[in-house]
């Protein structure tokens, strides 16, 4: 299984974790990507890739029994 780098959680709205995607990324993961925290737990799943194409945000619905907030700040990575 391959881990990429999504990027960081800078915050949360409307019941999704609002991810920006890094710079040196080459493209952010697609819609339907899996994504998992540090540890390799399932965190949700992505529902859009959105903004500027030079550094898009991605939005990531998160599971059931996923706390949002905890997400701040963390890191995310897609399978």
């Amino acid at each position: 299984m391959t881990v990429r780098r999504v990027g960081e959680v800078v915050r949360t709205a409307q019941r999704l974790a609002v991810v920006r995607v890094p710079t040196d990324t080459e493209e952010p993961p697609s819609v339907g990507s899996r994504v998992v925290d540090e540890t390799l737990d399932d965190v949700g799943q992505v529902v859009d890739v959105f903004g500027p194409v030079e550094r898009p945000y991605v939005a990531v619905t998160p599971d059931d029994g996923v706390a949002l907030p905890p997400l701040v700040g963390a890191p995310l990575y897609s399978r």
